[in-house]
């Protein structure tokens, strides 16, 4: 994917006719920018009907649903799992971790071909990855063999993740993002929730591979589910790879032709900025032509420089408001993992619980994060359009995160409350609140957080999406790989109070770039609007 060489900023001084560049603030306040992700294009799946909308939705929702169950279903099984293959606990353990790594860094590979490519087969091969590994994990024989192909698993299922917050980027404006990602994020939060009910419930019923067998046929469906209903999204004209190529395709016609360029007519001049902005109107201008006409892009070939992941992966690191997201949304992970890790433990060692009541358990850990990805989303909606009706239609990303300062207080609040109820050995069904409690506000986090992240970068979604993949995947290995030594030594309030002051510093990070998020956007954009 490429690295455009103009910014993707929207301007209040582009045309009314693009409904959405009308209401929404410019970081640069050009109008020589190039605002690709509303460029006017045919089919455009933003002005598709309801029905069609609503139905993509579901089709994402399934795939990252399934592909999000796919990391805990195992957990109930492992004991079984060790007896089986002969075993360690440790050995066991790297199943996870095996799993974890990919998840969290293959979605980079998968962003980059779906911007090449488009989001359909991106959607299709990664499924059938999926399916070949849930086959192969069925008739593991040994430990080795399973832990690589968890490796494959993750690789595949990832697909979906990557690629998901793009998707609904693809179909529906700013002002509608807050509800639908929220909707959208309840998917991937019941997977784990279901995971140790159903691994549970089949591991008991008939045996470990049939926990395997199960994802594999509901990887089968949502294949056939992306093969005959699902609508490619992905529209070359609003990518900032094709964007960026053609602008170095058309550069090089007018070096060949400079009579016709009227840059190349210009006298020099000391003061070169009013020729550098004719410059980028001019590959505004020709851009718009081309995706009008279709036949420029169609002579677009793209460079290794244009598909190269690294590049994108780095600018959205260049960005200071995007680093501290990423951190935040890393740790919220980071301690979903831990939290579902861990209180398996608790419940298994001071309750007596079996797999199957642990998992009744941590159900209610699922039920709070999906009311708190809905509601967390819808709020953020409401709070968007009024804090754009008080800023005369206009909207920058930064105010997305306004709408995270309800539930601020309240996630430390609930986790430390967590730790200590478990800490004192109380009845489980305090426990469940809790865990209902926890899962809400910080979920409720994250839906912002997310969608922030795809609002403050335009045209750069997927590639952000697969970024914070990337943070979430190294957070969550580190947080598993640490929780059970922790646990033991600190106990569950101990690790969970400490958790509480991981939540306090998270928060103080969104503050800080809900106050400086847009400056920061600014001081980036500018050097990029100069290439």
């Amino acid at each position: 994917m490429a690295s455009p060489t103009v910014t993707n900023a929207r301007s209040v001084s582009e045309p009314t006719t693009l409904r959405q560049d009308a209401n929404t603030e410019s970081s640069t306040g050009a109008a020589s920018t190039i605002d690709t992700e509303h460029i006017s294009v045919n089919d455009d799946p933003r002005q598709w009907s309801p029905a069609r909308k609503t139905t993509t939705l579901w089709i994402v929702s399934l795939a990252t649903m399934v592909s999000a169950l796919a990391s805990n279903i195992q957990n109930p099984s492992n004991s079984l799992i060790e007896a089986d293959l002969h075993a360690t606990s440790s050995q066991v353990s790297w199943t996870m971790a095996a799993f974890l790594f990919p998840q969290g860094n293959f979605p980079l590979l998968w962003s980059t071909a779906s911007e090449i490519k488009g989001r359909k087969p991106v959607y299709l091969v990664g499924s059938a990855l999926f399916m070949v590994g849930n086959v192969a994990l069925a008739l593991s024989k040994t430990i080795e063999v399973m832990i690589g192909m968890r490796a494959l698993q993750a690789a595949g299922s990832c697909a979906a993740m990557a690629i998901s917050a793009a998707t609904l980027a693809d179909i529906y404006d700013t002002h509608e993002r807050g509800t639908m990602m929220g909707i959208f994020f309840a998917a991937p939060l019941l997977g784990p929730a279901l995971g140790p009910i159903l691994g549970g419930s089949l591991s008991q019923a008939f045996d470990w591979r049939a926990c395997f067998y199960f994802l594999l046929v509901c990887a089968a469906v949502v294949f056939l589910s992306f093969l005959i209903l699902f609508k490619d999204t992905h529209r070359r004209e609003r990518s900032p790879t094709y964007c960026s190529a053609f602008q170095r395709h058309a550069s090089k016609e007018r070096v060949r032709s400079p009579n016709e360029s009227i840059i190349a007519g210009n006298e020099p001049s000391k003061d070169k900025t009013p020729v550098k902005d004719a410059e980028k109107q001019l590959q505004s201008l020709e851009y718009t032509s081309a995706v009008t006409s279709k036949t420029g892009l169609d002579d677009v070939k793209l460079s290794f420089k244009d598909i190269n992941p690294f590049p994108p992966y780095l600018r959205i690191l260049s960005r200071k408001n995007n680093v501290l997201i990423l951190i935040t949304n890393g740790l919220i992970f980071g301690f979903s993992y831990s939290l579902s890790y861990t209180c398996c433990r608790t419940l298994a060692g001071r309750y007596g619980y079996r797999a199957f009541r642990i998992g009744l358990v941590l159900l209610w850990l699922g039920i709070g994060s999906i009311a708190g990805s809905v509601i967390g989303g819808r709020w953020s909606d409401r709070v968007l359009a009024k804090m754009m009706e008080a800023n005369g239609g206009k909207c920058y990303a930064e105010m997305r995160l306004e709408s995270s300062k309800l539930v601020m207080p309240w996630v430390p609040l609930s986790v430390i409350g967590y730790a200590w109820v478990c800490e004192k050995h109380v009845n489980v069904a305090v426990i469940c609140v809790m865990l209902v409690l926890v899962g809400f506000t910080s979920t409720w986090m994250y839906t912002c957080t997310l969608t922030y992240l795809v609002d403050a970068n335009p045209g750069r979604s997927c590639t952000a999406v697969a970024v914070n993949s990337s943070f979430r995947g190294f957070f969550s290995f580190v947080s598993v790989m640490i929780a059970v030594p922790l646990q033991d030594a600190l106990g569950d309030g101990g690790l969970y109070s400490a958790w509480g002051g991981v939540f306090v510093m998270t928060e103080l990070l969104v503050i800080l770039v809900l106050r400086k998020g847009e400056s920061w956007r600014k001081e980036s954009e500018e050097p990029e609007s100069k290439c």
